[in-house]
């Protein structure tokens, strides 16, 4: 079989001659400020994921707090080991001040479970360069009283 008269090779090197080096001026014009662009969402992305977490840590802790407040007029007797709302509420918004936070508390089960819902902000780091300078987080906690000397004598 005879190879010489087969020029595709020589076809295809002229063609590729005419455009060398075309695509990779397009891939550096083009991906070098993608993943910048990337990088930069990142550092804010994860540092929304980092204030969420700490929004939900906080509503967790207020949540303790305010169950931490229960009513004695019901306790002391041993009728009945229920939150005092008022108590509870207050010591759940004095947390939240000191962590600089908003929120508001719920409560269920008869007394004895606290839900806490906080709301927050992250100041952006490299979105401000498009306008977006805040970024809206919510954290959710709850607690429930739990009372016994070894185990609890009624969970949640």
């Amino acid at each position: 079989m005879d190879h010489s008269s087969f020029d595709g090779p020589v076809r295809y090197r002229r063609w590729s001659a005419r455009d060398r080096g075309g695509i990779s001026v397009f891939a550096a014009i083009v991906t070098v400020p993608l993943l910048v662009l990337g990088g930069l969402l990142v550092v804010d992305g994860t540092g929304k994921l980092r204030a969420s977490e700490r929004a939900d840590n906080v509503a967790m802790e207020a949540a303790r707090a305010g169950v931490q407040a229960i009513d004695p007029q019901q306790a002391i007797p041993g009728n009945k080991v229920t939150v005092d709302p008022l108590a509870a509420a207050s010591a759940v918004r004095a947390y939240l001040a000191r962590a600089g936070v908003s929120g508001s508390v719920r409560f269920s089960d008869g007394g004895t479970r606290l839900q806490v819902d906080v709301q927050d902000s992250y100041d952006t780091t490299f979105l401000t360069l498009v306008g977006v300078s805040t970024l809206p987080v919510t954290g959710h906690g709850q607690a429930a009283v739990l009372a016994g000397i070894t185990t609890p004598e009624e969970g949640p």
